[in-house]
């Protein structure tokens, strides 16, 4: 949009005459989108990091700066192509992947100012120093951001390339026993790897502080250990000890506080941030029990198979069951429409036209749009709505809609009129604006949909009815190319549709039914008890 139509807007805005909101875009129409994938930005990435890199190792003239310049270029060329092969899916995002440089350069930056700044006066101040040093907060933050191998990736690159970035120092006395450097890339790496470990199945933040305990307490071990190597004294020891596990926990919370920034800059959700939307209590979820019940339990029962399909193809299945809470939103604007929520006899549709019952039908992806914005949902959660239906066809008023013509063909031959006089029904006026799924969790939360919309109307629901549903479904689905963008295999799809087909075999089991009392029999059975001479009230009793 250019500036004069912004203007032009403006004006009409204030008039009364537009609206000022604005349709949310798919990724790939926006100018982020086009930054996303660009192949100038991929690589202007990394120079930029290769820059920032060389006036690293320049920082504070060490000696031998050729040598050492050399090692972290080749070692920083080599991390970078084990990123492309072991996680292809950060180098073709560049926000990950200036999330994962970025993050590593400021792990470097605070290690090399750390030892330029402060330098040691002895060698026991020089082994102190390496526990000051925040060796894990690269791998605490990418492992929550990104997952496990991105954060071994942190872990070998900030380690490697530190040991190359911190300055040499001699001291008189004796040569150590242990190479200094080698000593430093030792706890570098141990520490990683630790807070790696414990922090794959973080879940909520106390297990994220749980985690910095355990990298102190690792820290305090290798203190321990490469002192007495070293002949430390205990003070020494001591002081180790503390810089370890103290820097460990203040890393630790110093990630838990910037995480949820981090999160909204870069567009990516933890699974402590899915817990944290997995709450029923959050008030769109609330007004959605008071004003669309029936969509509020659609919504469940859809959580509870895509959560399913999820587990049974290894995605997350908070993730998925959080997109499923919020899926429908949008039918609270006008919840009498839609199915679930209209009571018997008393249908709205009876009274429209197929065109407007679909504009009704297909309004409701862009009115839960406006209020995923309006409560400011997660980016991911704004994408499940605007395409947990795709581009498909609102195929029930759609079938009406070439009823009602063929209809209206067959009453004008009797009425001599021309048949080019009957108004022709175009399918895509009867299919929703898109995009279709853009990520096997979307492509998920689609099937699930369908599977438990169908199976409302299914009678007699026997296990091989279920499952025939079930293949159907997704079979018209990939007909139908819906499918094809969210990078979903067929083997998956497989996996998702077995999980989903016992979920509901197990929703809709049938149950015993209870014998009812018949009262005219049982009064039969009830005989007055025997009465003594100066006896009370007569009782009964069943046999």
């Amino acid at each position: 949009m250019s500036i004069n139509d912004w203007f032009e807007r403006r004006r009409l805005v204030r008039k009364g005459r537009a609206c000022d909101k604005t349709r949310l875009k798919t990724p790939r129409d926006t100018l982020q989108g086009r930054l996303e994938c660009s192949g100038v930005a991929r690589w202007l990435i990394p120079l930029a990091f290769l820059g920032l890199l060389i006036l690293g190792v320049a920082w504070g003239h060490p000696p031998q700066i050729r040598e050492h310049l050399t090692l972290a270029i080749i070692v920083f060329v080599s991390a970078l192509m084990l990123l492309e092969l072991d996680c292809p899916e950060i180098w073709r995002s560049n926000s990950k992947l200036l999330l994962v440089l970025g993050a590593s350069w400021f792990n470097l930056a605070v290690i090399k100012g750390i030892f330029v700044d402060a330098p040691p006066q002895s060698e026991s101040a020089m082994s102190q120093m390496y526990f000051l040093c925040p060796y894990t907060f690269a791998p605490f933050l990418i492992t929550l951001l990104l997952g496990t191998r991105a954060g071994l990736f942190c872990v070998l690159q900030v380690s490697i390339l530190a040991s190359i970035l911190i300055p040499s120092f001699t001291f008189p006395g004796p040569a150590p026993m242990i190479d200094r450097n080698f000593t430093f890339l030792l706890v570098s790496l141990l520490s990683g790897f630790t807070a790696v470990y414990f922090t794959r199945n973080v879940r909520n933040r106390s297990d994220l502080i749980r985690a910095g305990f355990a990298v102190g307490a690792l820290n305090l071990l290798c203190a321990v250990a490469l002192g007495l190597v070293a002949g430390k004294n205990w003070m020494v020891l001591g002081w180790q000890a503390v810089y370890g596990i103290g820097v460990g926990f203040g890393t630790a919370l110093i990630v838990s506080a910037i995480l949820p920034l981090v999160e909204r800059a870069f567009q990516i959700t933890t699974t402590i941030s899915w817990l944290e939307l997995a709450d029923l209590n959050h008030p769109l979820l609330q007004q959605m029990t008071m004003e669309a019940p029936g969509t509020y339990h659609h919504s469940l029962l859809v959580a509870n198979l895509a959560e399913a399909g999820a587990k049974a193809i290894g995605l997350d299945p908070t993730a998925c069951r959080v997109m499923a809470y919020f899926h429908d939103v949008g039918k609270m604007i006008k919840p009498e429409y839609f199915t679930e929520n209209i009571p018997p006899g008393a249908n709205p549709h009876e009274n429209l036209s197929p065109n407007m019952s679909a504009l009704i039908i297909i309004a409701h992806v862009k009115e839960g749009v406006d209020l995923a914005l309006k409560y400011g949902l997660k980016r991911r959660v704004m994408e499940a709505i605007q395409q947990h239906h795709g581009d498909s066809v609102v195929a029930y008023f759609h079938q009406r809609a070439l009823q009602q013509q063929e209809d209206a063909r067959i009453g004008g031959k009797i009425m001599n009129m021309r048949e080019e006089d009957v108004p022709e029904v175009s399918e895509e006026s009867f299919r929703y604006p898109g995009p279709r799924p853009q990520s096997k969790e979307v492509a998920l939360l689609m099937l699930a949909d369908s599977v438990e919309a169908t199976s409302r109307s299914l009678e007699k629901p026997t296990p091989q009815r279920i499952e025939d549903m079930v293949n159907e479904i997704v079979e018209h689905k990939v007909a139908d190319h819906q499918f094809d963008e969210s990078h979903l295999t067929l083997n998956e799809l497989r996996a998702a549709a077995e999980a989903m087909a016992l979920t509901v075999k197990n929703m809709m089991h049938s149950r015993i039914a209870y014998a009812k009392k018949d009262k005219t029999s049982a009064s039969k059975h009830i005989q007055p008890a025997a009465r003594g001479p100066g006896a009370g009230p007569a009782s009964s009793v069943a046999a």
